[in-house]
Parts: structure tokens; C-alpha cells; sequence
């Protein structure tokens, strides 16, 4: 299990014994900044209300098990208690543009100006939207404006999608939409070289870069169980380095991660700009986790 400490302080400084002072400041942001994943659990709704502080944005995952009716029904819960909650539209649950008129509809009534924008990872789409762009332009063309529209990042690539369909899709993605969100990678390297290829490329927005929580490995254990079989066999071959990671010695903390990321913010060849935190509904370790590191940089 993890330790205490380990989940809910930040690690020890780094070698040099301080972080540059821009670094630092603009660490200090993204933390400050940082915004949380949810799954659409049954506890999930108390769980944000106890631990969670209103200025927060969060995201609601949609589990192909069940839909996209749970994931929306929550972010609409949360909207209605202050939350900034964006849903994610799986484009490949959404059957057909009255299916997305429906759920636009809805969120629109109860306040939701905010989309997180994905494929999703069913086998066959439900409809005409077998990937985020066409749901976007689907969007843009009905005349469905947001306030904020995320779509994802893949520092690592995507098991069934080459990296040059992947770039391309981003380039053009990014004119619709106002960030990007990464999905988990471990490597800080890895992420920093893509996020200035993806500045070179033309691509100008704001990039969260997605970390997992202060969690067990217990926790993730339980989580990938629920999340059905189908997609929990492809949450399981996605997440193969955080899981060997998880069975360490003492399991895994991203606190050595957030400090390799550390020098790259706030540099002008790249535009990282905040986390986006895998909670896996863990939020009273992870909002601990995130209150000591600002503690510590303050």
C-alpha cells in the first residue's frame, strides 16, 4: 500500500535545493489550476462535495459499460452545485445529431458550457461520428457553441492510430476547441518533446498534462473492475506502465513526475500550462496531495 506520506506530501526537493523562481511560479499556477477527472460512480457526487473546493474544473469520464447518460447526468449534478463540470462526449456512443441535440440540450438547460471531446474507445461507432472531429464539426455546424471545448493529447501515441493521424487531427481539432488535455505519461521527457513538437506544428493551445492522483494500488485495482470488461481489458493494456509502476515497492507517487515537468513551465517553446489529475475518485488523498505541494511552494 501506499504511505501516507508518500501519497499526500510532496517528495523531497530537488537536487539543486530550490526551483528557479519562474519555474516555480508557474508551477505554483498549475497546481493552482490544476483540474480533476471523475468516473460517473454512485459515491462520486458526495465525494467531490466533501473534498473537492468549488474552484476546481472538473471533467467527467464516460464509461462504455454504461454510457453516456451517467456522465452527463453528473456533470449537470455538479453544475448545479457550482461546479465548472465538462462531460465527456464519447463521439462514438452518440448516435446521430439528434441524439447530440438531446444531450447539448440538456446541458445547455443546466448551466454545462464546458465539453471534453473524445472518440472513445467502443470497437464500432453507434452512429455518424466515428471520431472527435466529426462531433465537433457537428457542433460548429448546428450552431452548438461552449465556452470551452477540450479535446486530447497523446504524448505516447495511441495503440491503433498512427502518430501522423494523430497530429494531423490535432492541427485539426485545435482551431474549434480551447485546450488540450493529455492523456497519463510518465516519461517527463517524453512529454516536453511532444509538447514543443505540437508548438512547432501550429498548435497554440494551452496544454494540461494529465497525472495520475495521490492513489493505491488497491484503488486502481478497484476502479479498472468497474469499469466493465471490454473496456477495462483496453483501460488495462493502455495503463500497462502505470500499473508495473503501481506494483513497485512502496507503489507510485507523481511527485518525482511534477518535478521533471517542473523546469518546462513557463518556457516559450512549449505551452504546458496545468495538470489534469486521474483521480480515479480518490479526492480526499489527491486535494491533500495538491494542498501540501502549494503549501510548499508558497
Amino acid at each position: 500500500m501506499t504511505s501516507a506520506r508518500t501519497a499526500r506530501e510532496p517528495a523531497s526537493r530537488p537536487a539543486n535545493g530550490f526551483f528557479a523562481r519562474p519555474a516555480k511560479a508557474a508551477l505554483a499556477d498549475a497546481l493552482r489550476n490544476a483540474s480533476y477527472e471523475i468516473l460517473p460512480f454512485r459515491s462520486a457526487e458526495e465525494k467531490v462535495l466533501a473534498h473537492v473546493p468549488q474552484d476546481v474544473a472538473l471533467t467527467v469520464t464516460t464509461t462504455e459499460a454504461k454510457g453516456l447518460g451517467p456522465t452527463v447526468d453528473l456533470a449537470v449534478r455538479l453544475s448545479e452545485h457550482g461546479y465548472r463540470a465538462a462531460p465527456h462526449i464519447a463521439a462514438r456512443l452518440v448516435r446521430d445529431r439528434a441524439h447530440l441535440t438531446d444531450i447539448v440540450s440538456r446541458l445547455r438547460e443546466s448551466g454545462v458550457d464546458r465539453l471534453f471531446v473524445i472518440a472513445g474507445d467502443a470497437p464500432e461507432p453507434a452512429g455518424a461520428f466515428p471520431d472527435a472531429l466529426s462531433l465537433i464539426e457537428a457542433l460548429r455546424t448546428g450552431g452548438h457553441s461552449f465556452a470551452s471545448i477540450g479535446i486530447g493529447g497523446y504524448p505516447e501515441g495511441h495503440g491503433s492510430i498512427r502518430d501522423e493521424l494523430i497530429e494531423k487531427a490535432l492541427r485539426a481539432k485545435a482551431p474549434h476547441a480551447s485546450h488540450v488535455i493529455t492523456q497519463l505519461c510518465f516519461d517527463a521527457d517524453t512529454t516536453i518533446r511532444w509538447a514543443r513538437t505540437v508548438r512547432e506544428a501550429g498548435v497554440e493551445l494551452p496544454v494540461r498534462i494529465g497525472i495520475p492522483g495521490a492513489i493505491s494500488r488497491q484503488k486502481l485495482i478497484r476502479v479498472s473492475a468497474g469499469l466493465g470488461l471490454g473496456q477495462s481489458a483496453r483501460f488495462l493494456r493502455k495503463q500497462q506502465n502505470m500499473l508495473w509502476r503501481f506494483f513497485l515497492p512502496g507503489g507510485y507517487s507523481p511527485n518525482k513526475l511534477i518535478e521533471r515537468l517542473t523546469p518546462a513551465f513557463g518556457r516559450p517553446d512549449n505551452r504546458l500550462h496545468g495538470f489534469h489529475v486521474f483521480t480515479f475518485n480518490d479526492l480526499d488523498s489527491t486535494e491533500a496531495w495538491r494542498q501540501a505541494w502549494l503549501a510548499r511552494l508558497s
